[in-house]
């Protein structure tokens, strides 16, 4: 414990030093390597280890670029941390990217990060929820309102006809099934990796209905704003070339990842669970677009789905072309 938490002072340090050089684009150009701050949404845990092992790795570094983060609490925390100044790109999910485009923020999308959807919700075996249809009346609990687990909630909903008005939203917190356990909620609105984390604390049998069956969209991109986009494009590629590579190390090397991992998150005191965490970002990763054109690479007829859903939805209110927010030319060769 005490080693968790010297590293977790040694980044807050570290990010905290990074962000005092910021302006407000959360880019400075002071001599030496270009400072890029991340806005997570969630903290600094297993699933995002290649992100956090700067210091062991040096990915980032190499590439001239100083890496800080910033934790959030959803992708809607994530835009707005950058949004504010405090970080330069926002790691978020394309509904809090869609809203956001939505009241009028100048934003692209340059890297799509999970290609598959990780979102699920899950219910106890005795509660027979089952299908989306079962989630009427239900008490629901999601991470935060401003996150996936909700956006994602609403597109199952809308699979059975039903609207959010037919459901209760409870705020559960971060990878917390204990609310489901004790039964403050019917149901929660999850990613695989908290329900893999709840089955190891204990949650028991459960049903399961996972969000890709009925919409596979992505479930985390690299969001900056246009003003970022369009001034600092050297900056980003060289970030993203480090970020493809710290992704590519952690597919091809689990182990160490999980191992690194004790020590660099709050959450991966157990190297075991921390290697299936990451098998499951492993695998997110991958879809047919990144096999055939490099990790990261968006799928833009996917996205232009997602956008119309979210319209559907009511989420946003106007119609998004996708073609004219996400780029392409920043991405590395594959």
């Amino acid at each position: 414990m005490k080693q968790l938490i010297t590293s977790l002072k040694t980044w807050t340090l570290a990010t905290l030093v990074a962000l005092s050089g910021l302006g407000a684009s959360g880019i400075t150009q002071a001599a030496g390597p270009d400072k890029i701050i991340v806005a997570g949404w969630s903290q600094p845990i297993t699933e995002i280890t290649n992100l956090l092992v700067e210091e062991d790795k040096g990915f980032f570094k190499a590439k001239g670029i100083a890496l800080g983060y910033v934790p959030g609490a959803g992708g809607g925390d994530a835009i707005r941390n950058m949004l504010t100044g405090q970080a330069t790109v926002a790691f978020t999910d394309p509904g809090s990217f869609f809203a956001a485009l939505d009241k009028g923020e100048k934003l692209r999308g340059i890297y799509d990060i999970y290609p598959q959807n990780v979102f699920n919700v899950v219910s106890l075996k005795g509660s027979n929820i089952t299908k989306p249809v079962d989630l009427k009346g239900k008490k629901i609990g999601v991470y935060s309102l401003s996150s996936g687990t909700r956006q994602n909630l609403l597109v199952l909903l809308q699979q059975a006809g039903l609207s959010e008005a037919d459901v209760t939203i409870v705020v559960t917190g971060l990878l917390n099934f204990a609310p489901l356990m004790q039964g403050q909620v019917d149901a929660t609105a999850a990613t695989d990796t908290g329900l893999l984390v709840g089955r190891q604390k204990g949650l028991g049998e459960v049903n399961v209905i996972e969000v890709r069956n009925h919409l596979n969209i992505s479930s985390d991109l690299f969001v900056v704003t246009e003003a970022t986009y369009q001034t600092k494009k050297d900056v980003l590629k060289r970030f993203l070339a480090a970020y493809r590579d710290s992704m590519v190390w952690m597919i091809a090397n689990p182990d160490e990842a999980a191992a690194l991992a004790v020590n660099r998150t709050i959450n991966g005191k157990n190297p075991a669970l921390n290697r299936e965490v990451i098998q499951l970002r492993n695998i997110s990763s991958v879809s047919a677009t990144t096999q055939a054109r490099g990790l990261g690479a968006l799928d833009l007829p996917m996205f232009q789905k997602a956008a119309d859903s979210y319209k559907k939805l009511g989420i946003i209110q106007r119609d998004i072309r996708v073609a004219d927010v996400l780029a392409q030319d920043l991405l590395p060769a594959k």
